[in-house]
C-alpha cells in the first residue's frame, strides 16, 4: 500500500532564478497538495525543490515549517560548497536529502575532485541522501562509482529511461551489473516524462533493487505536463506499477512514518 507521495513540488507564488529553463503560469499551493493527499488517503509526503527556483530552498522551507514534521519531510537543492551551517539549518527544517537535477546537458560532478568528496562528507555526516535527476544513458556509466559513495542514491522519474525495451535499457543493465545495490533506491514518479510506456521498466527494477527500495511520487503539479495529466491519473497508475507497501523505504531515506 502506497502511503506517501514522495515527490511533490510546491511554491506560492511564481518566481524564477535568471537561468530557469522553465517557469511556470501558476502556483503550487501547499492547501492543495494536501487536498489531494486527504483525497486519496494519502498519510503524508516528500516535498522536493523545484528547479526554477535553483538553491533558494525557501518556499520549501516555509511549507515544511506548517507541516508535521513526523509524516513530511523535504529535498533541497545547495551549492557544491554549502557551508556546513546552511546545511544544519536545512536538516532542522526537514530537508532529509539533497538533488542533482543535472538534465538537458548539464556537467555529472566529477566524484574523484576534493569539492565533492567533501560535499559527500557532509552529507554522510548528516545522513542526507542524494537525489539525481539525469536521463538513463548519462547515469549508467556514472551509477556504479555514485553507489560508491557511502549515501544512498535516489534515482528520479524511474531514471528517465531512453529505450522501451527494459531488457535494453542502459540505467536499468547498469542497475543489474551493480555488485551492492543496497545504497540505490528508485523514485516511481513522473511516467509522462518518457516517450513510452514505463510499466516493463517498472517490473524491472523492482526485480533488481532491493527489497523496499522504490518509493512513488506524483511530480505535482506535473511542470511542463499540466493539461496532460492531474493527481488522481497519476495516483491510479502507480497501483499497475506492482508497488508494495513504502512504509520501510520511505522511513530510511525520509525519516517520516505513516503511524502517528
Amino acid at each position: 500500500m502506497i502511503n506517501f507521495d514522495c515527490h511533490a513540488h510546491i511554491y506560492e507564488k511564481v518566481t524564477a532564478i535568471a537561468a530557469a529553463r522553465y517557469i511556470p503560469s501558476a502556483p503550487a499551493p501547499l492547501s492543495q497538495w494536501l487536498e489531494h493527499q486527504r483525497r486519496h488517503a494519502i498519510k503524508g509526503g516528500v516535498i522536493v525543490q523545484v528547479s526554477f527556483l535553483g538553491t533558494d530552498n525557501s518556499e520549501l522551507c516555509s511549507a515544511l515549517s506548517k507541516l508535521d514534521s513526523k509524516r513530511f519531510a523535504g529535498v533541497a537543492v545547495v551549492a557544491l560548497d554549502v557551508s556546513d551551517e546552511a546545511l544544519d539549518q536545512l536538516v532542522t527544517t526537514g530537508i532529509r536529502g539533497v538533488r542533482w537535477n543535472l538534465v538537458r546537458g548539464k556537467d555529472i560532478p566529477d566524484l574523484a575532485s576534493k569539492p565533492v568528496q567533501m560535499f559527500f562528507d557532509k552529507l554522510r555526516q548528516r545522513n542526507l541522501h542524494l537525489e539525481v535527476h539525469l536521463e538513463g544513458p548519462r547515469l549508467a556509466p556514472a551509477l556504479a562509482r555514485l553507489t560508491d559513495q557511502g549515501v544512498r542514491i535516489v534515482v528520479d522519474h524511474f531514471g528517465l529511461p531512453s529505450e522501451p525495451s527494459a531488457g535494453r535499457d542502459p540505467l536499468i543493465m547498469a542497475t543489474d551489473n551493480l555488485a551492492d545495490t543496497s545504497s540505490l533506491y528508485f523514485k516511481f514518479s513522473a511516467h509522462y516524462r518518457s516517450p513510452f510506456d514505463v510499466t516493463a521498466h517498472a517490473s524491472a527494477l523492482l526485480s533488481k533493487l532491493e527489497e523496499h527500495h522504490v518509493v512513488w511520487g506524483s511530480d505535482w503539479p506535473h511542470t511542463q505536463h499540466e493539461t496532460a495529466t492531474d493527481f488522481a491519473s497519476v495516483r491510479s497508475l502507480c497501483d499497475t506499477w506492482g508497488l508494495d507497501s513504502d512504509v520501510s523505504a520511505v522511513q530510511a531515506l525520509y525519516g517520516i512514518s505513516a503511524a502517528h
